[in-house]
């Protein structure tokens, strides 16, 4: 099944280059490789030029200025059967997408999220942790735990094309896409955490994300209520179309 791997990209031009060879070295003739880049100003989009390679699909000029709405729109142009996450800083290990293609040969159902675990390792390469899950208090699916404190880390993640037709379009207030994407996947589907490390998720200064911030508690209730309230209203959008 052809692999669909989207990335987000703004002023990366310190890593991309080691991620991208980490990517491409493992992807098969037919899969791809989309990049959004959300208005670069440093040598990203022209790293991604250099690699010229035929997987790969650059969607420049974009002015999200949102992680969010930068994946929304890689993702918006992705073809494959499966999907996969990709942060512009991190390093893929070598059996990533080995890995990827062996949980999908026996997936449960048409819906159905992974993620797989990896080591933390800082600007220089160095590992500072070995284990992202164990990194966080309590990794693992519930829909209320994951309102609360999520553990759906995007760029652990991957994920069935079915999965779009419900999480797509992004409403404009929800925390961040990975916890958007992870519990729509539950509820509709099966998600699955995998103790196999497939990622070197980098941490530094500079980070798109960050799965360690907390957040004061008054901007921790009005993200909580939001993501609880559109993914009520996504749910009864959802069932009323099936039901028809």
């Amino acid at each position: 099944m052809k692999l669909s791997v989207c990335m987000a990209t703004r002023n990366g031009e310190r890593f991309i280059g080691e991620q991208l060879a980490s990517i491409l070295s493992q992807l098969g003739p037919d899969d791809e490789l989309i990049i959004s880049d959300d208005s670069s100003t440093d040598r990203t989009v022209a790293i991604i030029r250099d690699f010229a390679d035929p997987r790969l699909r650059l969607l420049e000029g974009g002015a999200f200025y949102s992680p969010i709405f930068n994946f929304e729109n890689a993702l918006r142009h992705a073809t494959g059967g499966i999907i996969a996450l990709s942060d512009q800083d991190d390093i893929w290990l070598p059996n990533k997408v080995a890995v990827i293609r062996t949980l999908f040969n026996n997936r449960p159902g048409a819906i159905y999220l992974v993620v797989m675990d990896g080591t933390v390792i800082d600007e220089t390469g160095r590992e500072i942790a070995p284990s992202i899950f164990g990194c966080m208090r309590r990794s693992g699916p519930g829909v209320a735990r994951n309102i609360f404190d999520n553990s759906y880390i995007g760029c652990s993640m991957a994920f069935s094309r079915e999965l779009l037709d419900i999480a797509l379009p992004f409403p404009r207030k929800i925390p961040m896409h990975d916890v958007w994407l992870g519990i729509l996947a539950e509820i509709f589907g099966t998600t699955v955490f995998v103790p196999e490390k497939a990622v070197c998720y980098r941490k530094h200064g500079a980070s798109m994300t960050d799965f360690g911030i907390r957040f004061i508690p008054w901007t921790q209730i009005k993200r909580r209520w939001f993501l609880s309230w559109y993914l009520f209203v996504r749910w009864v959008s959802v069932t009323t179309r099936q039901g028809h």
